[in-house]
């Protein structure tokens, strides 16, 4: 069962690695015309939907993980506060990215929806890797 639920923590991990390519997608949405914005846009808010369900994937195999070894309280805290930093903004990120695309399709300028998606994009990266950090390096 242990192994199970590590390749399955594994894989969710792997899932969630949209969000080290999500900042740099969302960057190029700026040099695409109207069109090739929406699609674009469109395309990542599925993707980031996708990515919330490995983050499920994620709470329920850690918090399994978790109660199979003997981790600091202070690790563990850090970790969950983290895992759910990524999962709530990530979920705020996605009404700017439908923006974009109600914006292009209403024929206005989406620029400022794309800059905030970018700034929540790249906060959840820096999340991300910090977890990351924490996963390879537990106290």
């Amino acid at each position: 069962m242990l192994n199970t639920m590590l390749f399955l923590h594994v894989l969710g991990a792997v899932g969630m690695g949209y969000y080290v390519v999500l900042p740099f997608m969302v960057g190029r949405a700026s040099k695409l015309n109207g069109g090739g914005q929406g699609g674009l846009a469109d395309g990542l808010v599925t993707a980031n939907r996708i990515a919330q369900y490995f983050l499920i994937v994620q709470l329920l195999t850690g918090g399994y993980l978790m109660s199979q070894n003997d981790y600091a309280v202070a690790w563990m805290i850090i970790v969950t506060l983290l895992f759910l930093a990524i999962a709530a903004i990530s979920g705020i990120m996605t009404k700017p990215l439908k923006r974009i695309v109600s914006s292009i399709q209403d024929g206005q300028s989406a620029t400022a929806y794309i800059a905030k998606a970018r700034v929540f994009s790249l906060i959840v990266l820096v999340l991300y890797v910090v977890v990351i950090y924490f996963m390879k390096f537990p106290f």
